[in-house]
């Protein structure tokens, strides 16, 4: 019996109580089981061992596919590409700075994007694509590079069991440092509030899509962020800089805050439109089948484009 179906009666479609299961991997299978039972059908195709291209030799790839009749014309290393070689080499980014660790519920949005990607890890792996991870606040916390090993994935999933939210960040810092390491074409998928000033994320987005990286932001927002729910004086209290606390009424504030937060939404999306990016809001009490059904439309899309 499989591990999906002694848990068939799981709420898949609520994602604190996913939560419960435990493990990351463990909620990332049955997530994305789930999502492919509800499809009827399986949307991962084996792939295929058609010969597609040649690229150069890395080490690390295997002899047996070096093209010895090109080294003979060049003298250089070339391996012959198959279509199950050329799937995607993935870097999933979570942000878990301070602003990732508020929830008023019982699921923050640190919780929620760990739990979103590993989930896509793990639909990612299953269509044999490699999956690598970034975890960030004011720096780089964790980097695991893509693999298609099973055992790689166990430590993306560890790796994110282990992190916590820490201090505040800058989004736009964290992409500018990393692109230029970024030595292969790969998939960026950013999961994170996004919460940054838009000039220098235009940038940061422009300098990924300038080498050729696809990019997907998968922005998580909390109910309350997105209508200011709030109605008795409150104390707010700054998750990025330790001490800083505020008591506001709410009725005042409410009209100011959601101007600005649309605001912030409007030029979001304007940005990642004009750099060629797919941009997916995900409220933490949204399924995780939204997100996977996002991505592979994403994909699809890009594939005819090709």
């Amino acid at each position: 019996m499989s591990l999906f179906s002694r848990q068939s009666d799981a709420p898949l479609e609520d994602p604190t109580a996913l939560a419960r299961f435990g493990h990351l991997d463990v909620v990332a299978r049955l997530v994305v089981e789930g999502y492919m039972i509800g499809q009827h059908k399986s949307p991962f195709k084996g792939s295929s061992v058609e010969f597609v291209e040649h690229r150069q030799y890395y080490p690390g790839d295997e002899i047996r596919h070096i093209d010895w009749r090109a080294f003979g014309k060049t003298g250089r290393y070339y391996i012959k590409e198959f279509e199950e070689e050329t799937n995607l080499r993935a870097y999933l980014l979570v942000d878990a700075s301070g602003s990732m660790g508020y929830g008023e519920s019982t699921l923050t949005k640190f919780e929620y994007a760990r739990q979103l990607a590993a989930s896509l890890g793990y639909l990612l792996l299953t269509q044999r694509d490699a999956v690598g991870l970034v975890t960030f606040d004011t720096g780089i916390r964790d980097r695991i590079e893509p693999s298609t090993n099973p055992q790689n994935f166990q430590r993306v999933t560890q790796a994110l069991e282990a992190r916590e939210p820490g201090s505040e960040t800058s989004l736009a810092g964290i992409v500018s440092r990393l692109a230029p390491t970024l030595k292969r074409r790969s998939l960026v998928i950013i999961i994170s509030d996004l919460f940054d000033e838009i000039g220098p994320l235009q940038k940061a987005l422009q300098q990924l899509r300038h080498d050729r990286h696809e990019v997907i932001l998968f922005q998580t927002i909390a109910p309350e962020e997105e209508d200011f729910p709030f109605s008795r004086p409150t104390q707010f209290r700054s998750l990025e800089r330790a001490g800083h606390r505020i008591l506001v009424d709410p009725h005042r504030l409410r009209a100011i805050y959601l101007e600005q937060y649309q605001k912030f939404e409007r030029e979001l999306i304007r940005t990642c439109g004009n750099a060629g990016v797919d941009l997916h809001k995900m409220i933490t009490s949204a399924p995780y089948h939204t997100a996977l059904g996002a991505y592979l439309d994403d994909r699809t899309r890009q594939k005819r484009k090709r």
